[in-house]
């Protein structure tokens, strides 16, 4: 029975480790999309709360929460998190994009 249970203890501590790094990836990837979409608002001319609200929608479809998006000139960096309820914990991840040029006519 000590195997079993050392067996199923490795398991158990691996489907966690498994969890983490799922929503750590997920939370990356909600990050460069809504920075990336903030971006591309400011690129096509939009101000800074447009990029805003494109970023939090970006990152809501992502299956994150957008906690700070700063629009500074071309610069965008936002910050999102993604909620680990099987682990009781929180993902976060950032990211940055910049404009350069404009969008094409």
């Amino acid at each position: 029975m000590g195997v079993a249970a050392v067996g199923f203890a490795l398991t158990l501590a691996l489907a966690r480790v498994g969890v983490a790094l799922t929503a750590a990836a997920r939370a990356e990837t909600a990050a460069d999309a809504a920075a990336l979409a903030a971006a591309d608002a400011l690129a096509l001319g939009a101000g800074p709360d447009t990029a805003r609200s494109d970023a939090a929608a970006t990152a809501a479809a992502d299956g994150a929460v957008l906690v700070t998006c700063t629009c500074t000139g071309t610069r965008v960096v936002v910050r999102v998190v993604v909620e680990v309820p099987v682990l009781g914990r929180r993902a976060t991840a950032r990211a940055a994009a910049e404009v350069h040029g404009g969008a094409f006519p």
